[in-house]
């Protein structure tokens, strides 16, 4: 709404306003520059844009180290970093209860689970794990040593291990936390609301009063 504005209204008032014989509002002067920014450098700075954006995806995807930064830091982000977090609990708990359900070995299966958790730190913790099991080391030693799993969700996988229903356990833990994430993302929805509504209406309000400042002025004019 705002480059429609500035690209395609903005441009018909300074037409007007050319010919009012006055010095313009420097809230409408300033306007009307960064109109003429937009129409006159928009497509570069647009495209410029789009190619940061594209050469950060392709080095995070190819560079190792890179990715294992950006997503360490998201993980700190305030309330991103939490959501992220419990997303990965989540899929590390759903995916490694299916497969173990469907008789995958557990050590396949956390090979494989390893890159359903959308964070390299949890991919490499789930790796060093595979190799802890794959020597005999319990799920839940491994998961301790891995210092990035709540107490609670080791002591579930530890309870279903000793009994025997560690899919279902497991299963247990990915409702409760994927029920975390929905309810922290609702939260956080309900939380953004007014604040985007601010923010769209000092945008398109400020774009107005600049537009319309010079005509409430024009009697002064004349």
């Amino acid at each position: 709404m705002t480059v429609v504005l500035l690209v395609w209204v903005v441009p018909q008032f300074e037409a007007l306003f050319r010919g009012f014989g006055a010095d313009l509002p420097a809230f409408t002067r300033l306007v009307l520059d960064l109109s003429d920014f937009v129409r006159d450098r928009g497509v570069w700075l647009f495209a410029g844009i789009a190619f940061g954006i594209g050469g950060f995806i392709a080095v995070r995807k190819r560079s190792p180290q890179f990715r294992r930064l950006i997503d360490r830091l998201s993980l700190k982000i305030p309330v991103i970093g939490t959501i992220l977090e419990k997303a990965a609990y989540a899929r590390y708990a759903r995916t490694l209860s299916t497969m173990f359900a469907a008789g995958v070995p557990l050590v396949e299966a956390l090979e494989s689970v390893a890159g359903a958790t959308g964070n390299i730190i949890f991919e490499e913790a789930v790796l060093e794990m595979r190799d802890q099991v794959a020597s005999g080391q319990q799920l839940q030693l491994a998961m301790q040593q891995a210092e990035l799993f709540p107490n609670m969700m080791v002591q579930m996988v530890a309870t279903g291990e000793e009994a025997g229903t560690l899919d279902s356990m497991l299963a247990k833990v990915a409702d409760f936390y994927e029920e975390e994430v929905d309810n922290t993302i609702d939260s956080l929805s309900s939380l953004l609301e007014p604040f985007i509504m601010v923010v769209l209406g000092v945008l398109v309000g400020g774009l107005v009063i600049a537009m319309y400042l010079p005509i409430f002025q024009l009697g002064q004019v004349v």
